[in-house]
């Protein structure tokens, strides 16, 4: 028997041989692995499971519908990418779990709550994990839930400050850049070649590859996070949380729905002011960027990128060795501390 379940980046399929069942994990981007027992659970659990329903773009997909990659697909590559630099098994679960306590639309809710951090996820991580079946299942395989999930500083492939490269930004750039068409595959595989772990963190081989990540990193978080439509989007569905939860349609533990069941509880609501702020998150919008006409400015998390090259057996800064990236982290920061200006178009 041979059960295949598909999701955007990753083919996961159970074989099962005799009475021993095997998860193989074939990945577009990182390729093929078969996991770990625990793995294979804490991925068919429940609170894994919901993160199918969680859009890495928050309000993107229901603007956009090519915008549509999920937290799932994002920490199954975080995990995957650990597994592939060879992290151990503790690492790898940590970096399957950092964003399992992601609620519905995830940054939205830190629009709707005004959390300029944009953590919200982070500051409830650990009760969701101690209220889910996570420990349990750890507790299984003689893991201590605490240990692996309650500090996250231990584990340097997954997490680095910023501006350094880790699983996480990496993958979240890699997985949503290729999805939406901006990178090729090869260029991917040409940039993994050319990244190395180095008492464990990752580094990059050469000036040409940190170039290249930083220019893609930028079509990110500033091309795709702060793309007019994506900007509307996030504004307009937060105004709607709000709104909902002012009339006591939604409370805060609707946050842990699934995107479309935190959508479908407002509408079945029937609110008339409500339907109407909903019609209005649709493809057919039109907006623009517009500094002096606008109808809505937001400002994001600034994130600023700037790898690290091994060069003689010294890790330097890229920026200290391109113009270009310097160039490109000042722009990154300017356009991030202004904000975007958004003027929306009658259609």
């Amino acid at each position: 028997m041979e059960e295949e379940i598909t999701i955007h980046l990753t083919h996961i399929i159970i074989l099962s041989e005799g009475m021993v069942e095997i998860l193989i994990i074939n990945d577009n981007i990182y390729g093929e692995f078969e996991v770990d027992k625990v793995i294979e659970e804490l991925i068919l659990s429940e609170p894994m499971q919901r993160l199918k329903g969680i859009h890495q773009g928050g309000a993107s997909y229901l603007v956009n519908k090519k915008w549509n990659v999920t937290r799932f697909d994002h920490s199954v590559g975080v995990m995957l990418l650990i597994k592939k630099l060879g992290g151990s098994i503790e690492e790898q679960i940590a970096g399957l779990l950092h964003d399992v306590s992601h609620t519905a639309f995830s940054h939205v809710i830190d629009f709707v709550f005004e959390n300029k951090e944009e953590d919200f996820h982070e500051e409830i991580f650990s009760s969701f994990v101690k209220n889910s079946k996570i420990p349990a299942i750890l507790a299984k395989y003689n893991y201590d839930y605490e240990d692996i999930l309650c500090d996250d500083t231990k584990w340097t492939l997954l997490e680095q400050p910023a501006p350094e490269i880790c699983a996480d930004r990496v993958d979240y750039t890699l997985c949503d850049m290729y999805m939406y068409g901006h990178i090729t595959l090869e260029e991917v595989y040409r940039f993994l070649e050319n990244l190395l772990v180095r008492d464990g963190k990752m580094y990059l081989r050469s000036i040409e590859t940190a170039e290249w990540f930083v220019e893609t990193y930028y079509k990110e978080v500033i091309d795709f996070f702060l793309d007019p439509l994506n900007i509307y989007g996030y504004a307009m569905l937060a105004k709607t949380l709000k709104l909902s939860m002012e009339k006591n349609i939604i409370n805060h533990h609707d946050f842990l729905k699934k995107d479309d069941e935190l959508i479908a509880k407002i509408k079945a609501s029937e609110d008339k002011e409500l339907l109407s702020l909903i019609s209005k998150l649709n493809p057919n919008v039109r907006v623009s960027e517009d500094r002096s006409n606008y109808d809505i400015h937001q400002k994001k998390k600034v994130r600023i990128i700037d790898p690290c090259i091994l060069m003689d057996n010294k890790l330097i800064p890229a920026s200290k060795l391109s113009e270009n990236i310097r160039v490109r982290n000042n722009e990154a920061y300017e356009k991030a501390t202004r904000g975007m200006f958004i003027r929306i178009k009658s259609n």
